[in-house]
Formats: C-alpha cells, sequence, structure tokens
C-alpha cells in the first residue's frame, strides 16, 4: 500500500499552486463582489491544461487521471473556491461525452470545452425534481427528425456563463429509461436565463434556465435515445469525491491561516498556539481533514483502476463538505475580529463551501448509498 503521490503528481500539485496563488487567488474575493462570471478565468485555466484535465489529448486534453483531476480541484480550492466549478463541471461533462458520444461529435465538442472558449454546465434539477432527479420532466417533443425542449431546469451552476448544456430531456415514459441527454447551445433566442441572488459562490452565476421550444437533433443526442439518465449518472461518483478535495482545499487555505495566527498573535505574553483552547481545535481539524483527503483519494484511484467506488464517493460528498463548513468556522473563531472582517477570505470561504452540502448530491442521499453498501440493499433504506 503506497501513501505517497508519485513524482509526477507532486510537480503537478506544486505548479497549479503556483498558478492558483498567483492568477487566480487575487480575485477571489473581487469576483464575489461583483457577483458575475469572468470569461477570462476559464481562459487562464485553460492555459494550464485545467478545463482539459479529462478530455483526451487527440481532442485538445490532458487525458488526465481522476487523481490528477482531484488534485487539481483541492490546489485551485485554496485560492479561489469558486474557479473549482470550472474543473467540476469540465471533468463531469467531459467524463460524459467521451464515454457516450460519437467520434465526430467528441471532435465537435471537446475542443472548445479544453481550450476554455465553451464553458459548459449541466442541466438536470427541475423545480419539482431535485434528489428524484429520474421523475423530470422537462420534455423533449417529437418535431420532424429532431425534438423540441419546453419546460425549465433550476439550480444550474455556470447558468448564467455557460455556452452549452448537458440537458436531460424526457423522450419516452416515466421513469429513469424514458429520459435522454442533449448537448445544447444555449445562446438559441429560445433559451431565456434568471440569475439567484445566492448566499455564496456568487461569481458563478446559479440560475434557472426556461427552454421555450429550443430544437435539438440527433446530432445533440447524446447516446443512445433513453440512455441519458443513467449515462450522466454515472459520472457523478467521481466528480462528488471532486468536490470533496475542492472543499477541503479551502478548508486547508483557512487552517494554515489560522495556524500562522495562532504563532503570531500573543496574549498574557505568550503566542497563543501556547494555549490549549486554541491548539487543540486546530489539531483536531488538522486530522480530520488528512482522513477526509484519504477518502476523496481513495475514490479516485479506484476510479483509475476500474473499481467499484460509489460507497467511497458518496463518504467524500457527504463528509468533506461538512467538515470543512466546520473547519473554515473554526479559523474563523481563531482569528477573531480579523476572520470576521470581509478583508479576510474566511468569512467568503464559509459562505462557498455551505453550498456544496446541497449541490450534486445531499447527505442524505450519500448516507442511503452508503448503508445499502454496508448492509446490503435487502437490509437498508
Amino acid at each position: 500500500m503506497d501513501y505517497s503521490l508519485d513524482e509526477e503528481q507532486e510537480a503537478f500539485r506544486t505548479e497549479v499552486r503556483r498558478f492558483s496563488g498567483k492568477v487566480l487567488a487575487p480575485h477571489y474575493q473581487s469576483d464575489d463582489k461583483a457577483a458575475e462570471f469572468r470569461r477570462q478565468l476559464a481562459l487562464d485555466m485553460a492555459g494550464l491544461g485545467l478545463t482539459g484535465l479529462r478530455i483526451p489529448e487527440e481532442y485538445g486534453g490532458q487525458d488526465a487521471t481522476a487523481v490528477i483531476a482531484g488534485l487539481a480541484a483541492e490546489e485551485v480550492g485554496r485560492a479561489d473556491f469558486n474557479a473549482t466549478y470550472l474543473i467540476i463541471n469540465t471533468a463531469l461533462i467531459s467524463d460524459v461525452i467521451v464515454r457516450n458520444a460519437t467520434d465526430e461529435q467528441k471532435a465537435a465538442w471537446l475542443p472548445g470545452i479544453a481550450d476554455g472558449t465553451t464553458v459548459p454546465c449541466i442541466c438536470i434539477t427541475e423545480p419539482g425534481h431535485g434528489t428524484d432527479a429520474a421523475s423530470l420532466e422537462l420534455k423533449a417533443v417529437p418535431d420532424g427528425e429532431g425534438w423540441r425542449l419546453q419546460g425549465e431546469k433550476t439550480s444550474i451552476t455556470l447558468g448564467m456563463a455557460a455556452d452549452r448544456a448537458v440537458v436531460l430531456a424526457r423522450t419516452g415514459g416515466p421513469g429513469a429509461r424514458g429520459v435522454s441527454a442533449f448537448w445544447v447551445d444555449l445562446s438559441h433566442e429560445s433559451v431565456s436565463r434568471s440569475a439567484f441572488d445566492d448566499l455564496g459562490s456568487r461569481a458563478i452565476g446559479r440560475a434557472s434556465l426556461h427552454f421555450d421550444g429550443t430544437p435539438v437533433t440527433r446530432a445533440d443526442l447524446i447516446g443512445n435515445e433513453g440512455d441519458g439518465f443513467v449515462s450522466v449518472m454515472q459520472g457523478f461518483d467521481y466528480s462528488r469525491a471532486i468536490i470533496g478535495l475542492a472543499c477541503l482545499g479551502a478548508a486547508q487555505a483557512s487552517l494554515d491561516e489560522a495556524t500562522q495566527w495562532a504563532r503570531d498573535r500573543e496574549a498574557f505574553g505568550q503566542p497563543i498556539g501556547r494555549f490549549q483552547g486554541v491548539a487543540f481545535p486546530l489539531a483536531e481539524h488538522a486530522t480530520y481533514i488528512t482522513g477526509a483527503r484519504h477518502v476523496c483519494l481513495e475514490a479516485l484511484w479506484k476510479k483509475d483502476n476500474d473499481l467499484e467506488h460509489s460507497a467511497e464517493a458518496a463518504m467524500a460528498k457527504f463528509w468533506a463538505p461538512k467538515l470543512s463548513v466546520d473547519v473554515i468556522h473554526q479559523c474563523l473563531l481563531t482569528l477573531g475580529h480579523l476572520g470576521y472582517s470581509t478583508e479576510s477570505p474566511v468569512g467568503q470561504r464559509l459562505r462557498d463551501v455551505i453550498g456544496l452540502g446541497i449541490g450534486d448530491g445531499t447527505a442524505q442521499v450519500s448516507k442511503l448509498v452508503i448503508s445499502r453498501d454496508l448492509l446490503g440493499r435487502a437490509y437498508a433504506p
């Protein structure tokens, strides 16, 4: 059993940390204040290959492992948590396209994602269907050789900024097998968008998208008709582990800042780190971050080695965001009035990370997956 990263992985992590600190970190708080997605962000990240990590080299990508994608998300999360959504989205969507699209579709769609000129999103959640996504109602109404999309998707990450979307729509009867996936041009006049005014992650443009007869053709269909729900959901296991590492990156940055403050700040004639009430919470949370990081990396390693990883991914998804909220909150308290000021990024990290306790799968669903793996389907909820 090897617990260390190899030389190539370490070099990659070092390079992403350097890039993120220099290029991404300076915009983290200003992008939040502007509450607007900067297109340059995608181009900057594409320059280092971060939007094409899971795309084969022949289509302009890096053909990187899932572990590498996770390492990238953690390092970017240390500097600009909201920039990690570009890694999460492009990794998930690229995986869906690579596994299910034709060669012609891959050649047409993937290079733009890799070079940052196409910002993608994934449209699953609806006003009445979140966790029970197999019951979605947005319709793909037959129209000649294709369909027209009619309905609404909501809570869409990068919904205000995205150029293209993987859209799940109902082409058949009830249930998962009646759902197909389409690659949709969001610039069409039949698509309208409504932005949310969110507590955190304001720079990513979460939105509702309304489709009023949006045309799609057979050439836009990803995989076979009726296979869309299954093909998309297969990618969520490993993307949830990437989400976990993105959250832990923000938590680690906060812990590093609080640890340095415990060295620098003096009270009663000595550094506050000398007091157990300050030092022990930092020690506890350093331990928890290490444990959660291992769970995330194990899920991604299993993905790379074609091993079942649903339970580990579910552990990563419910634990890492919750833990990161707890860690960042404690770090804010350690920093005291300085941490509570908007001049510090700690408060923004807290607001931002909270959102991933909701998005991309609730803790309850994750625990359901884990309990069925632990007890067996016949003995679990």
